[in-house]
């Protein structure tokens, strides 16, 4: 391979028949796919990135955007934010309605077909090249298609083959890619999800804060998120409850006082989570975000795990792309797995601790959040981005014993519980450390409860 500072020229590859080899092929170009051209771009290898939609399109998504998601974005973006959230509504199925509230912004909401263009579009600008209509059949290691061992055949409908020397499977959660490598899933969760343009009266009503609903099957919740002049309104629960789940998403509209307004876009979509021993590449072909099944077990959240999954799957892929033989484009395949499991991993690692808790005690987690400050302080960093699941449970002992008590007995994790708001009360005068946070709100939000 040529040396770092060659051009995308330079380091472009012919076949005896004279087709192009591209150093890295993306497949998918949502924010995992975005990330991964960029990535690779910049380095200065030669990229294409295929995309089976023309763009831009929707994607159900709540589109919030948190501190590690903003953090992982190429340099210089400018985020295309239609809200900025600095109160959260939480409610038990309609019900226990508090809100908390924070002089600075908690996160940003975003539509995803504007933000998915613009992650496009710095990757173009970074030298990458966009192939919309391009659908992924299949891709091949080995065989006739395959001119020699560095090289990775990428086949479209239709036949035409692209060669590559390495490949980013970043094609959704039903990843033809992901098949390939062999991904294995421990978790499936169907989220139904309805834009509603609202006039501007309900529209101010929700300016500036989300309403976070625990739901009424284990493991679901449902949210509102503001985007000027349309509310993002969805629910998430556990595959096989879809007649459940609808019927949660129609109450929950109507109980918001909604239902009379007509959604421009009604959409379903399943979000996967990987197990914990699903492979993560295979020979030159890596997978990343919902290809991969990385995403948050507990909240879903996907956005951020695709942004930095992304990122390190166009890094690596360069690497892989610069390997001479099968056991150096290995060795760093497992670099890319271990960079992923060592961050990513011990994130979802808390967060499928925290869904099984939340499954049989969600009203813990709702007096956690609404009554207690140190948990909310931990909601605050997490969403700012100044802190992540693993590094508190790895820095703060207590939360670890707390889980642990989840894990084993919820009767203890409820006395864990009474304790911290015990703790909480004789502290009640006391100011937070940086003097952000407002005080739980017994309040019912205008638009949040009937």
């Amino acid at each position: 391979m040529s040396s770092e500072n060659s051009s995308a020229d330079d380091v472009r590859r012919a076949a005896d028949d004279g087709q192009q080899v591209w150093d890295v092929v993306v497949v998918g170009a949502g924010p995992a796919g975005a990330s991964a051209a960029y990535a690779a771009a910049v380095a200065g290898r030669s990229v294409l990135l295929l995309e089976k939609a023309e763009l831009p399109r929707y994607k159900t998504c709540g589109g919030g955007i948190i501190g590690p998601s903003r953090d992982a974005l190429p340099p210089g973006f400018d985020l295309p934010f239609k809200d900025r959230v600095h109160a959260v509504t939480f409610s038990m199925d309609g019900r226990f309605a508090r809100t908390r509230r924070s002089r600075q912004m908690l996160f940003g909401l975003i539509n995803r077909p504007e933000f998915d263009q613009q992650l496009v579009e710095y990757a173009q600008k970074a030298g990458a090249e966009l192939r919309t209509g391009a659908t992924v059949s299949r891709v091949e290691q080995h065989g006739s298609a395959v001119p020699d061992r560095r090289t990775v055949a990428v086949v479209l409908q239709g036949g035409e083959t692209v060669l590559a020397r390495a490949v980013v499977g970043a094609d959704g959660s039903a990843s033809r890619i992901g098949a390939h490598v062999g991904v294995k899933l421990d978790q499936v969760d169907l989220g139904l999800e309805a834009e509603i343009p609202v006039p501007e009266t309900v529209a101010e009503d929700w300016r500036g804060r989300v309403l976070i609903d625990w739901g009424p099957m284990p493991g679901s919740y449902g949210w509102v998120f503001p985007k000027g002049d349309t509310l993002t309104v969805g629910v998430i629960s556990a595959r096989g409850e879809g007649a459940a789940t609808k019927r949660y998403l129609e109450d929950f509209i109507a109980r918001l006082g909604l239902a009379g307004f007509e959604p421009s876009i009604s959409s379903g979509h399943l979000t996967r989570c990987r197990a914990d021993d699903s492979p993560l590449s295979r020979g030159r072909v890596l997978v990343c975000g919902d290809a991969a099944g990385l995403l948050e077990p507990w909240t879903r959240e996907g956005i951020s795990f695709a942004l930095r999954s992304g990122r390190l799957a166009g890094e690596w892929a360069v690497r892989i792309a610069e390997a001479h033989d099968a056991v150096d484009a290995r060795r760093q395949a497992l670099n890319y797995a271990f960079a992923i499991k060592a961050g990513l991993g011990v994130e979802m690692s808390v967060g499928k601790r925290l869904l099984a808790a939340f499954e049989r005690r969600p009203g813990l987690f709702h007096a956690g959040l609404t009554g207690i400050r140190p948990v909310w302080k931990a909601f605050t960093g997490i969403t700012r981005g100044s802190t992540t699941l693993g590094e508190i449970v790895r820095s703060r002992p207590m939360v670890g014993r707390a889980l642990t008590a989840l894990d084993r007995a919820p009767q203890v994790a409820e006395a864990k519980v009474a304790e911290a708001k015990d703790a909480e009360a004789r502290n009640a005068d006391s100011k937070d450390a940086d003097g952000q946070e407002g005080e739980p709100q017994s309040v019912e939000p205008k638009g949040a409860e009937e």
